[in-house]
């Protein structure tokens, strides 16, 4: 017989975990049994956060006496921050789990949830087993050994797989209740409030647009029966909701957004589907700007109210690699003309967001190639780029999905034409390292192209779902796996080094190993970075007094040398400082003289502008001058000429009266009179 416990909700299972390690403050509770129990770095964890889960933020003063080990429990306590109580359980718990995974079942007078007896037989009626209110029938898991799906002699394996005796970096098969989808892949998954929805996809070569929804408190299938609404209030016609696959499933408000996928009948341009979680109605969503050519295979991330949508392939099996932004707000695409070397036209590849800040593209597959490479767009200077890859770096693979935990991308699934992935891997998206978490064998849903992978919460824990896929066969099989704190959590353990003589320092009441630790923790009150080094030196008490003395003295002196660097920092701090001062003032007088002969310019400019306006006046009168001279002259000419003709008159009148006088008789007069 088996025993298999129905587990136990929070707080009732930290303060389990917390009797069993010893933490309860109870007469039972020793010190030398946690710290021979737990490396000296768990020890320091759990303490701090018990004291965080029980107390809350350490407001206590810094401990006076020379210990390093309760200055270490203060500075483990002091640097968690604010961070809540039931966090602090949660994670109390999950480090536990981890280090002593049957902890639950080994815990002394466990009378703290029912326990009942499952017979360890495949073939026994066994009744289901009742966890928080929710039934659970005998479950499957996937099998390292040779990849297939067996039965599993604890019928409770949920109960105890993902609620007690937790088993991580493991993938799970949960015991599903209710009409399972048909098998499929190229569908679209998401999360919404603890349920999984599961929309169209590819079966036998036909397309699907049926919807279903996965309850993941209780592992129960059913199936949505969706309404169709119109197109738009403006357009009250019903909306053609066309069966598809290779689309892309969004979480939005209250709201599935269907994005692209191929039909049998493509549009020329994408369409957006939404589906009302509240009133179960299929509508077409109206949008502005130029819309992207229809497609299926491409990835659509969500960063912020926006979408962001890289490649694909269209109807006519054309790869693509363009970049369109879709704002969700004002429903109005926006192509995007990035900087730098672009990712290959490719399908079937993932996406992820990091910080809001860089989208990542991994993988994907042209018509005769995979790729593993691994691409960044800047979301702010919208500029690629492909930086080194490190760790344990995935082969070539395309039809794979990803999702994000904390700072790690998961990555699942996909194949190279041959073969299915096995691996599930984990991309470090601070350091860009990959590891390996796990791996099966075989021909199973989990090696294969077109699945789906979400992440949901058990337990007030992330989990990781999966569901469906094709390698040769279509399934509908829904694995679970639990990622561990050592991922989750980003710790990141460094080598300090540490004097010997700090090496020889013990507690005077409980000798133990030294403890030098120190933590950073984030606003959210994530543990960030644990730095530990661990001492085996054993020393008596008498000798540790000494030793504290000497320690002491060499501190001191450490001390005196780091204070006098830091004064002479401080010193050529202040040396810059005044020259910078001097900089500055220097900049100011010259920025002064600037503007002086910027004055001095525009004075001149202006006083030339007027010399110039002088001269064209001038010249102007110089011209009118010339003219009136000119007529001066020909009015001089014609007088002349005026006076000249006068003078032939009157010579000629002259002679003509002497002749007519002769004739007349009279005489001629004198020349005088004349």
């Amino acid at each position: 017989m088996a025993r298999a416990s129905s587990g136990l909700a929070y707080p009732e299972r930290f303060y389990a975990a917390a009797s069993y390690t010893g933490f309860d403050g109870s007469p039972s509770s020793n010190n030398k049994d946690i710290s021979s129990r737990f490396s000296n770095d768990v020890a320091l964890i759990l303490y701090a956060l018990y004291q965080q889960a029980t107390v809350g933020p350490c407001n206590v003063p810094k401990p006076s006496s020379w210990s390093p080990v309760e200055q270490g429990k203060w500075k483990s306590w002091q640097q968690l921050g604010n961070m809540v109580s039931t966090e602090a359980m949660r994670l109390f718990v999950k480090i536990l789990e981890e280090e002593e995974p049957g902890w639950y079942s080994r815990a002394s007078n466990s009378v703290f949830e029912p326990v009942i007896d499952v017979q360890m037989n495949h073939n026994s009626n066994v009744e289901p087993i009742i966890e928080n209110g929710n039934s659970f029938a005998e479950t499957k898991t996937i099998s390292a050994d040779n990849g297939s799906l067996m039965e599993t002699q604890d019928k409770d394996v949920v109960s105890e797989g993902l609620g007690s005796d937790v088993v991580y970096d493991q993938w799970i098969s949960p015991p599903i209740t209710g009409q399972r989808p048909k098998a499929r892949y190229e569908h679209g998954a998401a999360v919404v409030q603890d349920k999984m929805y599961i929309y169209g996809g590819n079966h036998n070569g036909r397309y699907l647009s049926d919807l279903h929804v996965l309850d993941l408190r209780s592992w129960n299938w059913s199936k949505v029966e969706a309404k169709i609404g119109s197109k738009s209030v403006e357009s009250p016609s019903p909306v053609n909701i066309a069966p598809c696959a290779g689309h892309s499933l969004i979480p939005w408000e209250n709201k599935l957004l269907s994005i692209a996928g191929h039909t049998k009948d493509p549009s020329e341009t994408i369409q957006v589907k939404s589906f009302d979680l509240q009133t179960g109605t299929w509508s077409m969503l109206k949008t502005y700007g130029k819309a992207p050519v229809s497609r299926g295979g491409q990835s659509v991330t969500l960063v912020g109210t926006t979408l962001v949508i890289f490649g694909g392939q269209d109807a006519k099996q054309t790869l693509l690699n363009d970049l369109h932004i879709l704002d969700l707000e004002t429903m109005t695409w926006d192509e995007i003309d990035a900087l730098g070397l672009p990712p290959s036209a490719r399908s079937d590849h993932a996406a992820a967001v990091h910080a809001e800040h860089n989208l990542l593209i991994f993988g994907g597959g042209s018509h005769a190639t995979c790729f593993n490479d691994l691409h960044v767009l800047d979301l702010q200077a919208m500029e690629w780029s492909r930086p080194t890859q490190q760790g344990e770096i995935p082969t070539p693979r395309a039809g794979h999905a990803g999702v994000i935990v904390g700072e790690n991308w998961f990555i699942v699934g996909g194949g190279d034409n041959k073969s299915g992935a096995s691996e599930t891997v984990v991309l470090n998206m601070s350091t860009l390292v990959w590891s390996v978490v796990t791996s099966v064998e075989g021909r199973v849903s989990l090696a294969s192209e077109g699945l789906s992978l979400v992440v949901g919460s058990f337990n007030g824990e992330d989990i990781l779902i999966s569901f469906g896929g094709y390698n040769g066969r279509y399934n509908s099989e829904v694995n679970v796996l639990k990622p561990s704190h050592k991922s989750t959590l980003q710790s990141k353990i460094l080598e300090v080094p540490v004097p010997d003589s700090v090496s020889a320092v013990h507690n005077a009441t409980n000798p133990t190993r030294d403890l030098e630790s120190e933590f950073e923790v984030g606003q959210e009150g994530k543990i960030r970075e644990i730095v530990i080094d661990n001492v085996d030196t054993e020393l008596t008490i008498s000798k540790g007094e000494e030793t504290s003395e000497r320690i002491i003295a060499t501190l001191k002196a450490e001390k005196e040398e780091l204070e006098s660097s830091i004064n002479k920092e401080k010193l050529q701090s202040l040396q810059l400082k005044q020259e910078l001062a001097e900089a500055d003032t220097r900049n100011t007088d010259l920025y002064k003289e600037i503007q002086s002969v910027r004055g001095q310019l525009a004075a001149e400019q202006s006083r030339c502008f007027k010399l110039e306006v002088d001269v064209a006046e001038l010249r102007q009168k110089l011209q009118t001058m010339e003219t009136l001279q000119k007529e001066l002259e020909l009015l001089h000419r014609q007088k002349a000429a005026s006076e000249q003709a006068a003078l032939n008159a009157a010579k000629q009148m002259q002679g003509s009266g002497g002749v007519w006088g002769w004739l007349a008789g009279s005489p001629p007069q004198n020349a005088d009179d004349a």
